[in-house]
């Protein structure tokens, strides 16, 4: 094989890789729920432990356009660098953009440097302000297309640009949705709290909004045209 033929069969094995990897980071199927409660009288097609059910509903109380839309809200301690993550499930993409289902994986504890709790003990506010997050990329998810979908995850993955963008739209969507200010709770939760890690802090920092841009967005969305 010449060098022309060796790049193109590489960079074919690459991106088929990258697919792959891609399909199976979304998905995710729920994990074993941890005391859980079944349909809640106000949102439909929502499952939610019941540690954290009071907060859930509070956050999803935000996005009336997710009433219907099917979400498992469970605890897996395998969130890799996240204390929470969004993912459409795979399966559901053969029944269309409108009837896909998601997941919000939540680790169970807050890992600190020196320690750990469980993720319930948490302040309310922060929670319904982390929920809210989870939620907005929710609200995104729902409108992009299977294909739309699809390259989203791989440059999810493959571009800490394309990263921050995502996450930064979440936050756009929770301050639209008004939950601005459980968005800086948690944020100056996670940045003022001594105790956690300074590598986790610095990617919080680096990758979404900060308070007082929160604080600005808030502001813009709150001016009369």
């Amino acid at each position: 094989m010449n060098k022309k033929s060796i790049f193109f069969t590489t960079l074919i094995l690459l991106l088929a890789a990258i697919f792959i990897y891609a399909i199976v980071y979304f998905s995710s199927k729920p994990a074993k729920l941890a005391g859980a409660t079944p349909l809640n009288i106000f949102y439909q097609h929502k499952t939610i432990p019941a540690v954290v059910e009071k907060e859930v509903i509070a956050a999803l109380a935000y996005y009336p356009e997710l009433k219907e839309t099917p979400i498992d809200f469970v605890f897996d301690p395998n969130t890799s660098k996240s204390i929470m993550l969004s993912q459409p499930v795979i399966a559901s993409f053969f029944r269309g953009q409108k009837h896909r289902t998601y997941v919000v994986k939540i680790n169970p504890r807050f890992v600190m440097t020196h320690s750990s709790m469980p993720i319930q003990n948490a302040p309310t506010g922060v929670l319904i302000g982390w929920f809210g997050h989870e939620l907005g990329h929710i609200m995104d998810y729902t409108q992009r297309s299977n294909w739309n979908m699809l390259v989203f995850g791989i440059n999810y993955i493959c571009s800490e640009k394309y990263l921050m963008q995502a996450e930064r739209n979440a936050d756009t969507y929770a301050v639209q949705h008004g939950l601005g200010d459980y968005i800086i709770k948690t944020k100056n939760f996670i940045l003022n709290n001594a105790d956690l890690p300074p590598e986790y802090k610095a990617r919080i920092k680096r990758l979404y909004l900060s308070p007082q841009q929160i604080v600005d967005l808030i502001k813009k969305i709150k001016k009369p045209i």
